[in-house]
């Protein structure tokens, strides 16, 4: 069924059409969270790491490395249910569940990037601006991953 909204057109999806869609959309995140973990991973390898950074900074990069791990299993997990129930079968419970561990990856991720950035912030500027700029990067998170998807819904 199609419904006319001020907004344009929107269509119900049959179960498997949304399975799809969800999975896909996993799909396409999950790269750039691989990335960047691995990215993670070879800081920590390199010469100046531990020149650079305060033993605590170092701490707060294994948190960061921990908060993007747990974003990736949330990411996958998804498909895991999926396969899990059979590749044949979908569920809206299924869905709602994979729905929600899909934008819960959202929160981790978005931490770990602003501790990560942060850290690489301190070593290239090591000013007073630094906190400021990391807290404006969660707040352009949550702003665009968060925030403007309600008001988008709110709106129609």
């Amino acid at each position: 069924m199609v419904t006319r909204l001020d907004q344009g057109e929107v269509e119900e999806l049959p179960l498997r059409a949304a399975a799809d869609f969800l999975l896909n959309e996993c799909r396409m995140v999950l790269p750039g969270i691989q990335s960047l973990f691995g990215f993670q991973l070879i800081a920590v390898f390199s010469s100046g790491f531990s020149d650079k950074l305060t033993v605590p900074e170092q701490h707060s990069h294994l948190l960061a490395i921990s908060l993007i791990a747990i974003a990736v299993a949330l990411i996958m997990t998804p498909a895991a249910l999926h396969r899990r129930a059979g590749s044949h079968v979908v569920s809206e419970s299924m869905l709602r569940i994979s729905s929600r561990m899909m934008l819960a990856s959202l929160i981790p991720l978005a931490l770990g990037t602003c501790i990560d950035f942060y850290l690489v912030a301190r070593v290239l500027l090591d000013n007073a601006a630094v906190p400021v700029l990391a807290v404006g990067l969660l707040a352009i998170f949550v702003t665009l991953w968060f925030v403007l998807p309600r008001l988008l819904i709110k709106r129609q």
